[in-house]
């Protein structure tokens, strides 16, 4: 309900508006953002220890500020930038470890937008482009820990596409309310080592990262 008030009165505002070009070449629109990170998670077996098993991401929540630079009028490029913390859980024979390890991820993502009506005080936009996503402090849990010993994990860092839309709405001349949604490509591999013993597995992450925030046109 807040969320279709907000809304609701950023495109009330925007329509009173006298109609003016509102984003235009060289404009840099800068964009905070709450956003979900929800992944859509599937992994092969923990292998060679633990054949039956799986590896599950678990949503997380974060702040996620980005900066747009127009190229045109239509054609913008965009940084997107934030760090969000997961879970990674046991499933399959391991489910009963629950939590397996943590780790921390920065995804920093290029994308090519297509802004479709850059005089509008309403500017829907498509974009595209590139992710590479850094994984750094992963650590085992207690539970993994106390099942088969002091572990050391470690991700492999991932390179992959993303494809993004989302929306502008005005709430005055320069700030404006933006809706976003982006699908990221990350795989990586998951490592365990306890000892001289080493178990790995292929995770495929994609998460659908949606947002919400403020921006401005600087």
């Amino acid at each position: 309900m807040r969320l279709t008030l907000i809304i609701g009165a950023a495109l009330s505002t925007a329509l009173a508006f006298p109609a003016q070009a509102q984003i235009a070449k060289g404009d840099v629109l800068v964009r905070a953002r709450a956003i979900l990170v929800a992944p859509n998670e599937s992994s092969g077996p923990v292998t060679p220890g633990f054949p039956g098993s799986k590896l599950g991401v678990d949503n997380s929540y974060a702040p996620e500020v980005d900066f747009t630079y127009m190229l045109t009028n239509h054609i913008g490029t965009e940084l997107i930038l934030a760090t969000t913390k997961h879970d990674v859980a046991g499933r399959g024979t391991i489910a009963a470890l629950d939590k397996v390890a943590s780790t921390w991820v920065l995804p920093p993502t290029l994308t090519l937008q297509y802004h479709f009506a850059p005089k509008g005080h309403v500017r829907p936009y498509l974009g595209a482009g590139i992710n590479y996503t850094i994984f750094y402090n992963a650590k085992a849990s207690d539970s993994l820990v106390k099942a088969i010993g002091p572990t050391k994990v470690h991700l492999k860092d991932s390179v992959g596409y993303a494809l993004q839309a989302g929306i502008d709405v005005d709430v005055s001349k320069r700030v404006f309310v933006n809706l976003d949604v982006k699908y990221i490509d990350i795989d990586s591999t998951a490592r365990l080592t306890t000892g001289a013993a080493l178990n790995q597995s292929r995770v495929h992450i994609d998460p659908i990262v949606a947002g919400i925030g403020l921006g401005i046109r600087l």
